[in-house]
């Protein structure tokens, strides 16, 4: 550390940088020493020179206390000329961009792999290798926790895409973001794909962005669900810039257990969907796990919150149809001919839950339709047609089910329907014990559909 430097006087910055370019192991901080308003008169070293214009009288005073004649947005031509450094740039970049003709002759399918995960586009073979993929995963039918299912998931895509990077806060064990390729970045050797970045949510996420923003690289990083709360400057800095940064929450309701009310997220889930350009996938199983991160590694536009299970989560069958119509992020996964009296719509853990509540109903003569949605902000960016074919406006008879915060479902069910969800914090037992608390039982499920039929 390099402290006590003037930071308003440029040869001691320049000095103590010079200092820290000659440390050859370890990285410096540079402390520098300011005075919040430095030059003026009146307001320098106050809360007044912070959040408020200075004002022309002020401004004017500046200018004499600090020897600066000049009109506003005028740069002096010696000052200009000092800085100026686009002649110098163009050389650089026309040094740099003959040179890397020159690697082209040389190397010619390298030039091209460079160009290739520069600009951001998947291998050729990605669309096939993850067709591929995605029927041996609904071949195998697994009951895995989704955490699983997400390594599965790396397994299958990791090799096609040589550029994915990981890491985790420590806590890769648990959220299973290691998978048979990943390669440890270490301080002897830097050409891993795998971070060990300590328990730092918001150092690790705002990394990420800018290993996406420097290019080549397609980052992922995770965490438990509720420790998103750290990162969340970094998650939202990634939404307005609109890039492709991953991140992999596990461990994502009160199904967590017995850590506890304040590691059972809660809240969580319903406020990263609130985050404008925000993607966020919640999957039932291995499909649509395998699915999600397909979407987050196919996305261009934004960033992706993938949230995964602890607990085991029951494959649920489907037809192809019904496999395609995942990517739209809602879709219709169990369903009896006819217009459905009610329609029961969950996400992750739950569905299973709503399969097995909505099976009894049917036993008894009901006509109930289960709706798994993933991912609501995808489903939202469907067409009307398709958003009434899953959720026809006549069906009013709508209950949501989520181990989350209720809120955020009553756009989707309406007003005269319900929602089975948890408005409180968790409690501290085994998962099945803070479920059944709670009321995500088949009993309750199937007692509040019978009551929004009935209202």
């Amino acid at each position: 550390m390099i402290d006590g430097v003037d930071g308003h006087n440029p040869e001691s910055i320049a000095s103590a940088i010079d200092r820290a370019r000659a440390e050859a192991v370890r990285p410096s901080l540079i402390c520098c020493r300011t005075v919040i308003g430095w030059g003026s008169p009146n307001k320098s070293g106050t809360e007044s020179a912070h959040g408020a214009p200075l004002g022309d009288e002020e401004i004017a005073l500046v200018r004499e206390n600090i020897d600066w004649p000049y009109p506003p947005f005028v740069i002096p031509d010696e000052i200009y000329a000092t800085w100026n450094a686009v002649d110098e740039g163009k050389a650089s970049e026309d040094a740099w961009r003959a040179g890397f003709e020159r690697y082209r002759t040389d190397h010619p399918a390298l030039a091209l792999e460079f160009e290739r995960r520069m600009s951001g586009a998947l291998p050729e073979t990605w669309s096939d290798k993850a067709d591929e993929f995605l029927r041996d995963v609904n071949a195998a039918a697994e009951t895995v926790a989704t955490r699983k299912a997400s390594q599965q998931a790396l397994e299958g895509y990791g090799p096609v895409l040589p550029e994915l990077i990981g890491g985790s806060a420590d806590l890769a064990g648990s959220n299973l973001t290691l998978w048979s390729g990943s390669v440890p970045v270490t301080a002897a050797d830097a050409s891993g794909n795998y971070i060990y970045f300590g328990v730092r949510e918001f150092g690790m996420s705002a990394l990420c962005n800018g290993i996406v923003l420097h290019g080549g690289l397609m980052p992922y990083c995770a965490t438990f669900l509720v420790f998103s709360e750290y990162a969340r400057n970094a998650l939202r800095m990634a939404a307005l810039m609109k890039i492709r940064s991953i991140f992999v929450y596990t461990h994502d309701s009160i199904g967590l257990g017995e850590d506890g009310p304040t590691h059972q997220a809660v809240e969580q889930t319903a406020t990263l969907r609130l985050i404008p350009n925000m993607s966020l996938w919640r999957p039932c199983d291995t499909v649509e796990t395998a699915v999600a991160w397909r979407m987050a590694l196919e996305r261009h536009n934004g960033p992706t919150c993938l949230l995964f299970s602890r607990q085991n989560l029951d494959f649920q069958v489907r037809d192809e149809q019904q496999i395609q119509a995942i990517s739209r992020g809602g879709d219709v996964l169990r369903d009896w001919e006819g217009t459905p009296e009610a329609i029961i719509i969950a996400t992750g853990s739950e569905v299973g839950l709503a399969v097995d509540a909505a099976a009894r109903l049917n036993s008894q003569g009901r006509r109930v339709r289960v709706v798994s949605m993933p991912s609501t902000d995808v489903f939202d960016a469907q067409d009307v047609a398709y958003k009434e074919s899953v959720l026809p406006p006549l069906v009013t008879a709508r209950v949501a089910v989520e181990a989350g915060v209720t809120p955020t479902w009553v756009r989707y069910v309406g007003l005269q329907g319900a929602v089975v969800g948890i408005d409180s914090f968790g409690e501290s037992a085994p998962a099945e014990v803070v479920f059944e608390h709670f009321g995500f039982t088949v009993d309750n499920v199937v007692a509040t559909v019978e009551k929004v039929m009935t209202a």
